[in-house]
């Protein structure tokens, strides 16, 4: 069973299926939890950078230190790049590619202490394009090459500071509610999404959690600088 016991953990997003699933996860593996969201236990914007140093700095007055930093806040906006509004690209953008940059930048004083583990959440839409999801891709993918960067610079520390990405395929819950209520038949759009998958389902939230909690914990010591698939076989 993986062990998070003593581990101190930051989670954005804690409000939405995966970051609510992640808090739970981080719980029961014996970790300390610090659940972060606009209207969380510790309100937090991830787009605001004077946020992010508050946040941080209270940590750091409370534990002076931090064991891992899970970023999840994320949204979702549908068009093509002749369709999306430039607001909409910004707004999407923000939240989540800079607010991954934000909680990288500012965790890592306190990761650094005595080394720990960033995952961050990006997507299999940030492996492959999808002609209606200009902001999203270009966010994810943003993430996945931003995990690397961190991953080789934490890789020069010492104690080091793993860095990962995990990429969900269609998870169950608000976001893929949120596609599929774009679309003209929101039941047929779910059946699609889970027809493209190979194992013919949707994601859980607690899968995805699981896997962020093995990549933070030490059993996940040599893994670092990984954008890993939890898809079903999609991208296969």
């Amino acid at each position: 069973m993986t062990d998070l016991k003593d581990k101190i953990v930051l989670v954005t997003g804690a409000a939405g299926a995966i970051g609510a699933a992640m808090t739970a996860a981080i719980r029961r593996a014996g970790g300390s939890a610090i659940a972060s969201d606009l209207a969380g236990e510790v309100a937090l914007d991830v787009t605001s950078e004077s946020d992010w140093q508050r946040v941080t700095a209270a940590i750091e007055a409370k534990h002076g230190r931090l064991d891992g930093l899970v970023n999840a806040a994320g949204i979702v906006a549908l068009g093509t790049v002749e369709q999306l509004d430039f607001a909409t690209w910004r707004r999407v953008l923000a939240v989540n590619l800079d607010g991954a940059f934000l909680g990288c930048k500012y965790a890592m004083p306190l990761l650094r202490k005595k080394g720990g583990a960033i995952v961050n959440l990006s997507s299999v839409s940030g492996l492959v394009g999808g002609r209606n999801l200009a902001a999203y891709n270009a966010s994810k993918g943003g993430v996945s090459l931003l995990t690397k960067s961190v991953a080789l610079h934490g890789a020069r520390l010492a104690p080091p500071v793993r860095c990962n990405a995990v990429c969900p395929a269609f998870v169950e819950g608000p976001m893929v509610e949120s596609i599929a209520q774009g679309a003209r038949d929101p039941e047929t759009a779910k059946q699609k999404m889970s027809r493209d998958i190979p194992l013919g389902r949707l994601g859980k939230p607690t899968e995805i959690a699981d896997l962020c909690v093995y990549l933070l914990s030490d059993e996940a010591g040599f893994i670092t600088g990984a954008n890993l698939p939890i898809d079903g076989g999609l991208t296969a």
